[in-house]
């Protein structure tokens, strides 16, 4: 039996060294009175492990735990309600951001991370960019206007297909379009760009084209274009492939902010029984490829449904900027260590499984890499028989006997 609980197990996956560092480099403790940078950091994955409603929830549940609260690192005394209010609205969030990085370059070491399913011949970085809208209050979050009198951010998130992690997150208003902020969005060269059509700019394709990156990306109903090639469909094509082409846009203004060729494929949907038009700059890949690489795009929808479903993410503990992006990196790393564990795990776990029963179990005193692997195994039944042989072999009793 272990001697800490599951939730302070949870925590030591993250190298306090590294911590550190991010600290004196931000230098957030600088002025902290009392309430240092760990503390803040384990009440808010607090927050999202336990799916708190509030600072007083957060504060209350450490509370809770005063006798094991030095095994969570803290050490002087658990945060106020006050207290963690006053520190998610002033502690620089962009610490954070950098640790939920450096954790994520660290625990990806050892190749649990970074698994790729599919597309093991595409050499380069396979990102899946979207957007997703969270709604607030607007009587609390007056900046936040969005429509009929509704308040709401929008989250754009780039997410790496290797571990289906965020690679690069930003909040802007929700009434602003996709489109206005991939003006200032920056993305690895030689790379490949997977999104829906919110994003499409021309001007920005001809210059991710420049930059060697490739993408693939659903064509709007009203751009019109000149088909120049129809390339013929090979015989061992699937049936849901109808047209490959290679198209140039039509428009003038569009052609002078991409003055190339594109390809189009159009595939039939069975499932949705429709038809979707898929744009991309690759001429290389089969048709098949750019089918699939696009129907990839739906790992981010996940992403985003798994997000708001299992963590404190659909509501906000605080009300300014600051304390928002604290609340949604902070998410980013409770994610980040839950997906970790499951990929150790030799039990075959549902993510929303896994934190349900972390949430149960988070005070409880057990071993966190046996109850991964055997969550439903009599742990206490397994720990008595290794108890016994080893009073046996104390005894000086033959093993073969016992």
């Amino acid at each position: 039996m272990a001697n800490v609980t599951l939730f302070c197990q949870i925590l030591q996956q993250i190298p306090r060294p590294i911590f550190n560092t991010i600290v004196k480099k931000y230098q957030t403790d600088k002025h902290a009175k009392g309430i240092n940078s760990w503390t803040h950091l384990v009440s808010m994955l607090f927050c999202h492990f336990a799916k708190a409603n509030s600072v007083r929830d957060i504060s209350n549940g450490l509370r809770s735990i005063t006798g094991n609260a030095n095994h969570l690192g803290i050490q002087k005394k658990i945060p106020s309600r006050s207290s963690v209010s006053y520190i998610n609205g002033h502690r620089d969030w962009q610490m954070f951001r950098e640790v939920y990085f450096q954790l994520k370059e660290y625990l990806q070491k050892d190749g649990k991370l970074l698994q790729r399913k599919q597309f093991h011949f595409i050499d380069r970085k396979i990102y899946m960019l979207d957007s997703t809208i969270i709604n607030l209050c607007l009587r609390i979050f007056s900046w936040a206007t969005y429509r009929n009198q509704k308040g709401a951010i929008k989250l754009h998130t780039m997410l790496d297909y290797d571990g289906c992690l965020p690679s690069y997150v930003f909040m802007t208003a929700a009434s602003q379009s996709d489109v206005r902020h991939s003006g200032y969005m920056q993305v690895p060269s030689h790379s490949v760009i997977v999104m829906d059509r919110g994003y499409q700019s021309f001007k920005m394709f001809w210059d991710w084209t420049q930059q060697d990156i490739f993408f693939v990306t659903r064509l709007k109903e009203k751009i019109n274009y000149v088909s120049i090639e129809e390339k013929e469909l090979p015989s061992d094509t699937s049936g849901n492939i109808l047209k490959d082409e290679i198209i140039e846009p039509a428009e003038e203004s569009s052609r002078k902010e991409y003055p190339d060729k594109l390809r189009r494929v159009a595939v039939y949907d069975a499932e949705q029984k429709r038809t979707i038009i898929i744009l991309t700059n690759n001429f290389s890949w089969t048709a098949e490829t750019v089918a699939e690489l696009y129907k990839q795009r739906w790992s981010i929808e996940i992403f985003f449904k798994e997000l708001k479903q299992n963590l404190k993410i659909k509501s906000f503990i605080g009300t300014n900027e600051n304390a928002m992006w604290i609340q949604i990196w902070t998410a980013m790393i409770t994610m980040l260590l839950l997906r970790y564990m499951k990929e150790k795990a030799k039990y075959v776990w549902n993510l929303s499984n896994l934190i349900a029963f972390i949430r149960i179990n988070l005070f409880v005193k057990m071993d966190l890499q046996l109850w991964l692997d055997k969550p439903f195994w009599p742990q206490n039944e397994e720990l008595r028989k290794e108890e016994q042989l080893n009073l046996f072999d104390s005894l000086g009793f033959d093993s073969a006997l016992s």
